[in-house]
């Protein structure tokens, strides 16, 4: 029996032109079709059996005018034979017989118009319900990260893991897990109003940010910055400003995420290595970024009621943005800023970056009574930037060997390869030059 031929160049094209639409696409798909199935697991399943469909049809027939309605047509027929079968078998099933028809009777012609005119809805509903469900607080935060990546973001599995530095398994089972717990409670699929839209959309800003930061500064591995998670985040942040239009944080925290990856090729040398933001070729921060950033954060800052804690962040990375060289830097309005921030949203974290701000705005002694004042902090106990940062102000004191110990100390205390290296480098330094 001879072995199968491999696909000609046209099908591999077909094939690469398939999936780059489905990672556009499949939000939408999942979105639209979950709206009806009310089961984020089923929406995926007729979602993926809409892509398998494209994969086995479009290298033959060629790519459609519109490829998104084709693959949302085809996840609406699959999900529409389920519940077809599901209403037959339980035809006494009162949930799903008050959605099919009021008196109990399936007539296909009816129900194919009911979803018919649900899909014809606007899709942004849908997506900003997906959005929300998948960022449910019911989940933990690595579930949630996990599961918006996968069904909002359109990452596969292998995707996700290599950008978490963890096992296909592990990420797979978090989704599992995530998509069963939300069936177990019952889940609407909908975006919440009132107080409830606050508390919820808190959480899916929170892991937005989360994912950012992931990839802007790695928590464990060999390579400081993981930009794909950068990218996505910022996609992610872009549609939800586009769906929420009057809701200033999430125009902040869009406006945030742009500023700061403007600066992702300059925070690298060739090799990989660390670069220091006061150490920065500003030539190569993304200006275009920046311009989105800060129109981002001009409607933010547009909206009313009080600013809020990235609309803060947001404003702090403008300052940083404007400035055109390192010594430019308006220190007293970031360290302003900062006050604001620890109003807001305090944390021993903010205390940490304030205090940096004071340093900097008004000389290393005040910023290190700021610091020492942190030094009994629980939640900062293993967190390696504390020591870092003492370790820089002292240098700046000439306290060389304190400096030394304390870069010496950070460097235990990180797990990414290549800030290790950095504090290791800069404790080098000052042994060299005690």
């Amino acid at each position: 029996m001879e072995p199968p031929s491999p696909p000609s160049a046209d099908t591999r094209a077909a094939h690469a032109a398939v999936g780059a639409i489905w990672h556009i696409e499949s939000a939408r798909v999942v979105a639209s079709v979950a709206r009806l199935t009310r089961d984020l697991g089923l929406a995926e399943e007729c979602a993926q059996d809409a892509l398998v469909a494209a994969l086995e049809h479009w290298p033959a027939e060629g790519i459609p005018d519109n490829p998104g309605a084709w693959l949302l047509r085809a996840a609406k027929n699959r999900a529409l034979d389920h519940l077809r079968h599901q209403a037959q078998a339980m035809p006494k099933h009162a949930e799903l017989a008050a959605e099919l028809d009021a008196q109990h009777e399936i007539k296909s012609a009816d129900f194919a118009e009911m979803v018919d005119d649900a899909l014809d809805d606007a899709i942004g509903d849908d997506l900003l319900r997906l959005i929300f469900t998948a960022c449910h607080p019911l989940l933990s935060p690595e579930a949630r990260a996990a599961l918006t990546l996968k069904v909002v973001g359109g990452l596969s599995v292998a995707e996700i893991a290599r950008a978490y530095l963890l096992p296909e398994p592990t990420i797979a089972q978090r989704i599992v897990r995530a998509k069963r717990t939300l069936a177990a409670a019952r889940v609407p699929f909908e975006t919440p109003h009132g107080a409830e839209l606050a508390a919820r959309l808190a959480s899916v800003l929170e892991i937005l940010y989360l994912i950012f930061n992931e990839g802007y500064a790695a928590t464990e591995g060999e390579h400081w910055m993981r930009p794909a998670l950068c990218e996505e985040a910022q996609r992610l942040g872009r549609v939800l400003a586009q769906l929420m239009p009057d809701a200033s944080e999430v125009h902040g925290l869009a406006a945030l995420m742009e500023i700061q990856a403007s600066r992702l090729a300059a925070r690298v040398d060739a090799d990989g290595a660390p670069i220091l933001l006061p150490d920065q070729d500003r030539s190569r921060w993304d200006r275009t970024l920046i311009h989105h950033g800060l129109e981002a954060l001009a409607r933010a800052e547009a909206l009313p009621g009080p600013f809020g804690p990235y609309t803060l962040q947001a404003a702090i990375a403008a300052c940083h943005a404007r400035a055109a060289a390192a010594q430019d830097t308006d220190w007293a309005r970031i360290a302003a800023l900062y006050d604001a921030l620890a109003q807001v949203a305090p944390s021993p974290v903010v205390a940490l970056n304030r205090a940096v701000a004071v340093a900097m705005a008004h000389g290393p002694e005040a910023g290190l009574e700021l610091i020492d004042a942190l030094a009994t902090e629980p939640l900062l106990t293993n967190y390696h930037l504390l020591p870092s940062v003492r370790g820089d102000l002292l240098a700046r004191l000439d306290r060389i060997d304190e400096a030394r110990a304390e870069f010496e100390r950070a460097a235990k205390l990180a797990r990414n390869a290549r800030e290790r290296a950095l504090l290791l480098a800069r404790a080098a330094a000052c042994a060299k030059a005690s």
